[in-house]
């Protein structure tokens, strides 16, 4: 059924002239750049109640558990993209390090092929074998050289457990976008923080970003590369005999707790595991922090209905502590008790609730003495049947705060000590391959296999996958649109419009109307503001003056609704303003391309009242939500002019840089279509390409 847009003329009143502005404050104070935030929150909230209705079913028996964590799992994989084939892993111990109580051995692995892991083997001065426990790094810049990672590791050494502490991607020896043509002291995206290496200049959470952009686009996640990661550091402990092959344990803190939540829930291999710093619900985190870097979220979780509690359930009942700091700022401790609470339901269901636990001590978000010392107990417990009292320290004063506790414990090595490659870096090695080339190569694999399918399909089936995949409901989407004020002009009027869309929000547009009209109109899209080009003697005023109808509108996000409020957004601006948005909407399992293109269309079925002729100019981010439409209503457009727009998503996954690109993000889109595909679809002779940019923004051929 089709939805007809309802037009409200109401009183008009007469504005100044260069009053361009439409939105204003709601009654209850809330601005138009907050609308968009607060209207994405009350549709995720929605998708949280509705997994949580679906888990209170699901816990009524053993067998709907069961279900319940299979299908989380098998959704877990696929939206990372799957698992790369095993390959050798070629292991190099390029170096040793005796300590008080353990040694050191530093380790190359081969995780794929031209791929290398870099990481420190903590081995205790006992006779082997041992169990094992990985401990992947939190984003810290330094990687496994920062002091509370060695510091667990001498721990659980001194402790009889042997810990392999290992370098991510984008940190510590394996960074992925090196400039090699430069030296850097400080990070570009951060200018007060020393870079670990001179041929480093972008924090890790920019580069997981990053990644993480180039990695959605072929339907995979930055996530599958630390996932993979941990499983071959597994795979390669279990090789070796003086480890205990079916004792292994997962312990990480920040970034590293999301690592060992993942490798947890996934790899059955680990016996006891302990994720520190992570843990929250969902809910508390878009309403505080908002997402966080690529690897934290995994597309369509939510819409799903897969929260942060079910990386415990998805592993019961094995043996896991959750580690948290009741006055940690990033990851929400109310949210963290609502996951041990739920996790705790879920373990009590299969008659295991002694076997999930949190240690929660007054501490900052680290990981901290009280968390180490929990750590080593709990996996003493569970890889050794040994309960051990552990103190990291021989005694404590009276009284102390945060800084003096860190002071009490120190790291026995430095960077450069514990280092595994001759130069520092693991894209320094001949022949190594970074990231980005891997994507780059899957995403030219991926073009081959679906040239030949694309090119048999109907259009209306075409159609159909483009709506699937940008997540474009069928029903077009439901909107009121009314005249707030009419602004007279010399030779023509200003219709200011708000068209009311989706639970209430609104968008703003203005109506350029010629007093002489010669039918046809123009749907004027740019992708800064409507008001970009509407000054006088400007690009739409010279086409309202030539008897142009012209709508200048605007897409959510973009203009009057643009939002970016919340600072804590990390790149420095590299990813956009509105970055926690579009991420928001990715783990509703949208995508910023798919509602914008809902407005292309909203707006074009309004002036198709106005004209009978139309044609559409998009410039910069509402240039690809343009073409989207065009492609699938070719009819309504005449002539479709793109300017500023890339000229294919694939260039996107290969470039190991680009600017302001996470609105264009669109998971999995390169296993079925790219840009050209859709020019094609609108029509090739209809459409005009103009000023087109590469993936930094940067004018091109």
């Amino acid at each position: 059924m089709r939805t007809f847009i309802l037009l409200v003329c109401l009183t008009v009143s007469v504005f100044a002239a260069d009053d361009l502005t439409v939105l204003k404050p709601a009654a209850d104070g809330t601005t138009p750049e907050q609308a968009l935030e607060n209207w994405l929150v009350r549709k995720f909230n929605g998708l949280v109640d509705r997994r949580t209705a679906a888990f209170e079913k699901a816990i009524k028996s053993a067998a709907a558990c069961k279900t319940w964590q299979e299908e989380r799992r098998a959704f877990f994989l696929e939206r990372i993209g799957g698992l790369p084939e095993r390959t050798q892993l070629k292991a190099q111990i390029t170096g040793t390090l005796e300590g008080k109580g353990y040694r050191v051995e530093k380790i190359v692995l081969e995780t794929r092929p031209s791929f290398h892991l870099t990481a420190n083997l903590y081995l205790p001065d006992t006779p082997p074998p041992w169990p094992a426990v990985l401990v992947p790094c939190g984003h810290s810049h330094e990687g496994k050289a920062v002091g509370q990672y060695q510091l667990i590791c001498m721990l659980l050494a001194r402790h009889g457990m042997a810990a392999m502490c290992y370098d991510p991607i984008g940190q510590g020896e394996r960074y992925q976008m090196l400039d090699q043509a430069k030296e850097h002291a400080v990070f570009d995206d951060a200018p007060h923080v020393k870079t670990p290496h001179p041929f480093a200049r972008l924090v890790c959470t920019t580069e997981h970003t990053m990644i993480g952009l180039s990695s959605a686009l072929i339907g995979a996640n930055v996530a599958q590369f630390r996932i993979w990661d941990g499983m071959r550091v597994i795979d390669y402990l279990q090789s070796r005999k003086d480890i205990i092959a079916d004792k292994i344990g997962c312990t990480g803190n920040s970034g590293g707790g999301t690592e060992t939540a993942y490798l947890m829930a996934l790899d059955d291999r680990i016996v006891a595991a302990a994720p520190g710093c992570f843990l929250t619900t969902f809910k508390k985190l878009i309403e505080t922090k908002g997402p966080q870097d690529g690897e934290q979220n995994i597309f369509g979780q939510i819409a799903f209905g897969m929260d942060e509690a079910d990386y415990c359930i998805m592993r019961a009942p094995k043996p896991t502590l959750i580690c948290a700091g009741t006055r940690d700022v990033t990851f929400d401790f109310g949210g963290t008790m609502d996951v041990f609470r739920e996790a705790k339901r879920f373990y009590s269901r299969l008659g295991y609730s002694d076997q999930i636990d949190i240690a929660a001590p007054d501490a900052p978000h680290g990981f901290t003495l009280q968390l180490r010392e929990a750590v080593t107990r709990f996996m003493s417990r569970w890889l050794l049947g040994k309960d051990v009292i552990v103190r990291e320290v021989a005694s404590l004063p009276d009284s102390f705060d945060d800084n003096e506790l860190r002071a009490l414990s120190q790291p026995d090595w430095t960077m450069e000590q514990l280092q595994c490659t001759p130069k520092g870096q693991v894209l320094l090695i001949p022949g190594e391959r970074s990231c980005f080339q891997i994507n780059a190569g899957i995403a030219a694999k991926l073009k081959q296999d679906r040239g030949t399918a694309w090119s048999g399909m109907n259009d209306e089936r075409k159609r159909k996958i483009i709506r699937e995949t940008i997540a474009l409901p069928e029903e077009e989407l439901p909107t009121q649109i009314r005249v707030t004020a009419t602004l007279p002009r010399d030779g023509f009027t200003i219709e200011k419009l708000v068209m009311k869309v989706d639970d209430g929000f609104e968008l703003p547009a203005l109506l350029f109307v010629p007093e002489k009209a010669k039918g046809t109109a123009t749907l004027y899209l740019h992708g800064e503001s409507m008001q970009a080009d509407a000054a006088t003697g400007g690009p739409i005023e010279k086409l309202v003056r030539a008897g142009e109808i012209v709508l200048a509108a605007e897409l959510r996000g973009i203009g009057e609704t643009e939002t970016g409020l919340r600072k804590t957004a990390y790149g420095r601006g590299r990813f956009g303003r509105d970055l926690l948005e579009v991420l928001t909407v990715y783990l509703m399992g949208g995508s910023y391309i798919g509602v914008r293109t809902e407005d292309v269309q909203a707006w074009t079925r309004h002036l198709q009242t106005k004209a009978k002729s139309m044609r559409v100019i998009a410039i910069g981010e509402a240039a690809i939500p343009a073409l989207h439409a065009a492609a699938l209503e070719p009819e309504h457009f005449e002539a479709v002019t793109l300017r500023r727009m890339i000229a294919s998503w694939e260039a996107l996954v290969g470039a190991d840089e680009s600017f302001n690109q996470a609105v264009n993000l669109v998971h999995g889109v390169l296993r079925h279509y790219d840009l050209p595909e859709l020019i094609e679809m609108a029509g090739r002779d209809r459409v005009r390409l103009e000023e087109p940019v590469d993936v930094m923004g940067r004018p091109t051929d």
